[in-house]
């Protein structure tokens, strides 16, 4: 069924890589009015779409401005698509919580992992910046939420992904929580693994005590 339909999804798949919000939301429509699945468009058009993208990322191709405009793209045609998925029967498969921990107020690489995941048909809730730890593991307890995405752009904060981690094992069963937290906090792990030094003087002393977040 949904080779009947490759014009119109290669047509979808291309504005999404374009960023063209608009067009893609006119598109979405389109295949819809003319008997597409939601969870094919989605599937075949939309996640597509975004793995050219990620590919393209990958190899340098393009770079997060490019990203996060075909990311908006993304979130304006899933907007049209949830309540035709929802009527098909087309559920979530899996539920997130994302926040910018304590401290930090950065929220563009949230967004933007926000919407890539709500692409991949995740559900996700959305905690916004600044999180305290615990109003991070309450709400992940009550939602059972699968997955935590921590985002810390400052090393300063990134101790705060790992508090949050420390706390979210002894409220749960090992493995029910992960962390998703944005590049930079990996490199502790990165440079302790590889014997570098830290491209970052202020925090040196840091990353040799932190176990690593990733």
């Amino acid at each position: 069924m949904a080779d009947n339909f490759t014009e119109v999804f290669n047509e979808i798949s291309d504005l999404l890589q374009k960023g063209k919000a608009k067009d893609i939301v006119v598109s979405v429509q389109k295949a819809l009015d003319e008997g597409a699945a939601p969870g094919d468009i989605l599937e075949n058009a939309l996640m597509e779409g975004m793995n050219i993208v990620g590919g393209k990322f990958k190899r340098n191709e393009v770079f997060v401005p490019e990203v996060l405009i075909a990311a908006r793209a993304m979130n304006k045609a899933t907007e049209t698509l949830k309540p035709h998925l929802a009527k098909a029967g087309v559920k979530p498969v899996g539920k997130a919580v994302i926040c910018t921990v304590k401290g930090d107020l950065h929220d563009i690489g949230k967004n933007l992992v926000k919407m890539m995941i709500e692409g991949k048909g995740i559900e996700v809730e959305d905690l916004g910046v600044d999180c305290d730890t615990q109003k991070i593991v309450d709400t992940v307890t009550a939602s059972d939420a699968k997955v935590v995405c921590l985002s810390a752009l400052l090393t300063t904060t990134m101790t705060a992904q790992k508090d949050v981690i420390d706390a979210l094992k002894k409220r749960r069963s090992p493995g029910q929580g992960k962390n998703n937290g944005r590049r930079r906090s990996g490199y502790p792990e990165f440079f302790r693994r590889n014997r570098r030094r830290c491209l970052y003087p202020r925090c040196r002393q840091r990353c040799r005590s932190l176990p690593g977040i990733f």
